[in-house]
Parts: structure tokens; C-alpha cells; sequence
């Protein structure tokens, strides 16, 4: 008898990054749940692929735990979803600091502790963290609360790597610079997209189908020894 198909739940499904993500896991043969925002958005990517969703806003945490409560089993967490922040240190406000950390990283934790239990009793489970090239650098354009939240999901990664391995479930995270989604295209000046762009030494931004492509392959059951990894995205902005 052949395995049964996998079920994948994508935080900030109906962003750029995330319809890409969907769309190519839906054709790696893995059923999906979208989780975002948007309603309008989000119905367009259910009417459009068939999938489930599920529309809440990862900035109310009390909710999320309901939100989530009729999804059933789930093999595969892609914690996606995130918020820009520009605010440099001096200016940067506590509540603007709370609300990025509550989007960008408490959301991922309440859905890790929502699904990793089941994976862990099944043996075999996926995380994958959406990180960023700030992590690394320390922001360049991103401001520091974004930068923080992202650095903490490195750190959360790692956590769960080490925790869930012996139990057959690998973490990884991803760390792209400057995809082409409304966060360039609309949260950068012109200048700043032009200066970056001519930073990158292999000189364009990254596709967001690119970053569905590596989704996919630390989704993929061949993909089963590499845990606790950051995969670098940014173009050749940093080696390491």
C-alpha cells in the first residue's frame, strides 16, 4: 500500500513567496492548508488551486490556537509569514517591536507546538523557517526589530533540530536577500532597490519560485539528513 500524501500547512500563503511555495508543493503531490491574512487573496489561491485555507491574523495570538484546531494531521510546517519593519534602533517603537516578533516568530512557535507532538509520534515531520539575508548582516534596509525576529528564528530552528531528530523530524531555515515580492517592489525606494540590485554580485533579485524550489527539497524525504541548517539565498551578498 502506498504511503498516504503528505499535508503541508503554509503560513502567509497568499504573499508572493507563498503562492509560489503552494503551487509547487501541490505539484510535488503534498495537500495543503494556506494560512494568511487576506481574505480576498487567499480565496483567489483556494478557488485557484483547491486547497484549503484558513484565513486569521498571526498578530492575534489568542486566536490561533482555534484557528488551527480543525486541521488535523500535519507532516510538513513551513513557517513563511512575516512582516517588514524599517524602524532603526533609536526611532524603533515597543509596540511595533512586539507586533513583528508576534508575526514573524511567537506565531511560529504556537504552530510548532499546534503540530510537532504528531510528528513526532509518527517519526517523520518537516520544519522549514523563513529566515533572511538580514539575519546575517544585521539589516541593511530592514530595520531592527525584523532583523531580531528573523535572527530569533535561526535560533528557534536550531532548537527544534536538536530536539527533534532522534524522532526523525529535521528543521531547517532559509535565508533569502531580496525577493522580488511587494516587500522590494513596494516597501523599497527606487534608489534603495537600485543600490541593492547593483550589490548583488550575481546581479538581479531572487525569484520567489527559487525560494519554493528549496522549500521543496528540504520538504523532500531525500532531504532527511540535513537538519539545523540556514540555506543562504542572497545572490553571493555573503559567503559562509
Amino acid at each position: 500500500m502506498k504511503d498516504a500524501r503528505k499535508v503541508a500547512v503554509v503560513t502567509g500563503a497568499a504573499g508572493a513567496i507563498g503562492q509560489s511555495i503552494c503551487r509547487r508543493l501541490l505539484n510535488d503531490g503534498i495537500d495543503l492548508i494556506g494560512i494568511d491574512i487576506d481574505r480576498k487573496r487567499l480565496s483567489e489561491l483556494e478557488n485557484l488551486l483547491g486547497i484549503k485555507t484558513i484565513c486569521t491574523d498571526l498578530d492575534e495570538l489568542d486566536g490561533l490556537p482555534s484557528a488551527l484546531g480543525d486541521v488535523g494531521t500535519v507532516d510538513i510546517i513551513i513557517n513563511n509569514a512575516g512582516i517588514l519593519n524599517a524602524e532603526k534602533i533609536i526611532d524603533q517603537s515597543l509596540s511595533e517591536w512586539d507586533k513583528t516578533f508576534r508575526v514573524n516568530l511567537d506565531s511560529a512557535l504556537i504552530i510548532l507546538k499546534t503540530f510537532l507532538p504528531g510528528m513526532i509520534d509518527r517519526r517523520w515531520g518537516r520544519v522549514i523557517n523563513m529566515s533572511s539575508y538580514a539575519a546575517k548582516c544585521g539589516g541593511l534596509t530592514a530595520g531592527v526589530a525584523y532583523t531580531a525576529s528573523k535572527s530569533a528564528m535561526i535560533g528557534l530552528t536550531f532548537s527544534v533540530a536538536r530536539e527533534c531528530a532522534v524522532h526523525g523530524v529535521t528543521a531547517n531555515a532559509i535565508a533569502p536577500a531580496y525577493v522580488m515580492s511587494p516587500m522590494v517592489s513596494e516597501q523599497l525606494s527606487p534608489r534603495e532597490r537600485d543600490n541593492q540590485l547593483k550589490a548583488i554580485p550575481v546581479g538581479r533579485f531572487c525569484e520567489p519560485e527559487e525560494v519554493a524550489h528549496t522549500v521543496s527539497f528540504l520538504a523532500s524525504p531525500l532531504a532527511g539528513f540535513i537538519t539545523g541548517e540556514v540555506i543562504d539565498m542572497n545572490g553571493g551578498l555573503q559567503f559562509d
